[in-house]
């Protein structure tokens, strides 16, 4: 059994098997719509179904306002259609050149920007082109099967190393094995298998508004890899980015992000910590990062937002900013779902 949905907006078609999501049956086809963790656990999927019968699942339910649901607002990574489906949302583009890849990489690199923190370089093989856009996550295959997702921290150069910024979360079983030591540990020339590149995280070039950039903690990855396509582009819409931590450490890459603020004429840097203690001797800004930019820009009617880390960050900052004028179409987020958050909603289902 098979369902057609259409995309109002468009008009495309495209089938989903019985027990798909819409989502993966999208992708599938190469028609590619909003999204980040594809576990129900952030909204970046969020759309609406205008007619037809569909089952959803547990984070539309706990993400998403009962008065919404009623109107048909559900995360299509986890809906499943039970009827032919027509659906409200937006197409982020076919398809085309850039395709999703299983390869395998070597590590190339390995250098730790704070204790909590290290910088992951790997070689994709020469012998094949792997094209992504600057923003998007690849995942690795571990060896029992299961998956973990990072950012690429780098714009896309032809033959170069990507980059990974990995933040260690103890007992964790990939960040444990890069962070581990002895025959255990991860080691450069190591060889890893991943998949990607996955996501619609990235820079909208077409658009000619001012960009704010959010990022907490390792969400920093993603979003120097958009600055260096900012550069490269030769872009020179104003472009102010946000870094949150707990602590200064936390932002192990300050002295690059003050270089392009020193450099770059419509660039701003602001860093902002959360939690500082007497002797980080910490004389910038202080708070929650995402409530900073309202600090300095109330109405945000006239602006992007390019978002990414913790959850908790990222709903924070759409609810707020939607109440501080932002459109939702103008709000791209990649929230940081780690697999301990994975496995706690599985659990709660």
């Amino acid at each position: 059994m098979a369902y057609k949905v259409t995309i109002e907006s468009s008009n495309h078609t495209f089938e989903v098997n019985e027990g798909q999501t819409i989502l993966d049956a999208a992708l599938a086809n190469d028609i590619i719509l909003p999204y980040s963790c594809r576990a129900g656990a952030c909204l970046s999927c969020k759309g609406k179904v205008v007619s037809g019968e569909y089952e959803s699942g547990l984070g539309t339910t706990n993400l998403i306002p009962e008065e919404e649901r009623a109107e048909g607002a559900c995360l299509f990574c986890e809906t499943k259609p039970r009827s032919d489906l027509t659906i409200q949302t937006q197409i982020v583009k076919l398809a085309s050149a850039i395709q999703v890849k299983k390869l395998p990489v070597r590590v190339t690199e390995m250098e730790k920007k704070a204790d909590d923190v290290m910088v992951v370089k790997l070689q994709t093989p020469s012998s094949d082109t792997f094209l992504y856009e600057a923003g998007q996550y690849i995942e690795f295959i571990l060896k029992d099967g299961s998956r973990r997702a990072y950012s690429l921290a780098t714009r896309p150069i032809e033959k170069a190393p990507i980059e990974l910024h990995i933040r260690h979360m103890k007992g964790g079983l990939f960040t444990d094995h890069v962070f581990g030591t002895g025959n255990t540990a991860m080691k450069v020339k190591e060889i890893l298998r991943i998949e990607g590149p996955l996501g619609s995280f990235f820079l909208r070039k077409e658009s000619d508004k001012p960009i704010i950039l959010l990022a907490s903690g390792t969400g920093f990855a993603p979003i120097k890899a958009i600055v260096e396509e900012i550069i490269e582009s030769g872009i020179l819409r104003p472009v102010s980015l946000y870094w949150g931590g707990r602590r200064p450490a936390d932002i192990y890459m300050m002295d690059l992000c003050k270089e392009w603020d020193d450099r770059l004429p419509h660039f701003t840097f602001i860093p902002v910590v959360s939690d500082a203690l007497p002797e980080d001797n910490w004389q910038g800004r202080t708070g929650f990062v995402h409530q900073a930019v309202l600090d300095d820009i109330a109405d945000l009617s006239a602006y992007q937002v390019y978002a990414c880390g913790a959850p908790i960050v990222i709903s924070s900052a759409r609810k707020a900013y939607a109440q501080a004028g932002l459109p939702a179409e103008e709000f791209y987020a990649d929230s940081f779902t780690s697999a301990a958050d994975l496995v706690h909603q599985e659990q709660n289902k």
